[in-house]
């Protein structure tokens, strides 16, 4: 393979990884633009997507098309039961506890799938198949082709939702200000569960999008939601645009560095590439000047 052909495989190889940060740091950026919080659960509503999906395809035999969708619902479900039992009875309190609430969360979700479903990681047969595609002499597989393809969708259908939708432009009122949004008379309460049932869901569609080409052990979501938070804040915390930008420049910078320097350091660059972009500029490649932290 020739050296441009080396530099397209990492690059392809980062691309792919880098669609599932973007739909993890979408995740993050939903709750975000209604709570203002961080949400450190949502890395382990993708596994929670995995293990979903596992069961209703392997255990129970249904259909792909079926069961994803079901799995992609369960954990939708799941988020709307993260905001109303555990976040909503809390919600005149500081939001700093709301992010320790999704912290306890966290821990407590990959705790349930350890009793339930085991240490051992689950994997999938791939819903495409076929010779990869030669690109320069790289290879690129079904399997990143469809990544990249289902993360485009979802990117769109999030953008038509939130752009032309009424339940989009009252996401976005109460992400402008929420006590305006409720004294024009939103259903605040109610359209931050919908934001968590998104975010739900776009954890689910990256689990299942995992799921064929590494699996998903009980404690996959950990280090999948930092690196998710890591391209939300790269891109600029809260915008779409920026949540996409960012998780795909991190997949490929990190594919490149494991490539070039060492595997080794393929966690090590994401974390320290998230400090100095804290550091040097918080707002991130897109985000506003002056953003607010919580």
């Amino acid at each position: 393979m020739t050296e441009t052909g080396i530099v397209l495989q990492f690059i392809f190889s980062g691309l792919t990884a880098g669609a599932i940060y973007a739909l993890v740091a979408l995740g993050f950026c939903v709750v975000e633009n209604s709570l203002r919080i961080v949400n450190f659960a949502q890395g382990d509503f993708l596994t929670l997507g995995g293990f979903f999906m596992s069961t209703l395809l392997l255990s129970l035999g249904l259909p792909w098309p079926l069961a994803a969708g079901l799995a992609i619902l369960g954990v939708g479900v799941c988020g709307i039961l993260l905001e109303r039992l555990a976040l909503r009875p809390a919600r005149n309190r500081d939001p700093l506890n709301l992010i320790f609430i999704t912290i306890g969360a966290s821990v407590f979700i990959r705790g349930l799938i350890k009793l339930l479903w085991g240490k051992n990681p689950r994997s999938i047969p791939a819903p495409v198949s076929g010779p990869p595609l030669k690109v320069l002499g790289a290879s690129l597989t079904r399997e990143s082709l469809l990544v990249l393809a289902v993360g485009l969708l979802c990117v769109l259908i999030l953008q038509v939702f939130y752009r032309a939708s009424l339940r989009g432009r009252a996401l976005r009122a109460v992400a402008a200000s929420p006590r305006a949004a409720a004294l024009i008379g939103l259903p605040v309460g109610h359209l931050n569960a919908l934001s968590f049932f998104l975010a739900g869901t776009l954890g689910a569609v990256a689990g299942l999008l995992i799921l064929p080409i590494t699996g998903v052990s009980f404690d996959s979501g950990l280090i999948l939601g930092l690196k998710g938070y890591a391209a939300a804040v790269l891109g600029g915390y809260g915008s779409f645009p920026g949540a996409i930008l960012g998780g795909l420049l991190l997949g490929v910078l990190e594919a490149l560095v494991a490539g070039f320097v060492s595997s080794g350091f393929r966690d090590v660059f994401a974390f320290g590439l998230l400090f100095l972009v804290l550091a040097v500029k918080p707002s991130g490649l897109l985000g506003a000047a002056e953003v607010e932290r919580v």
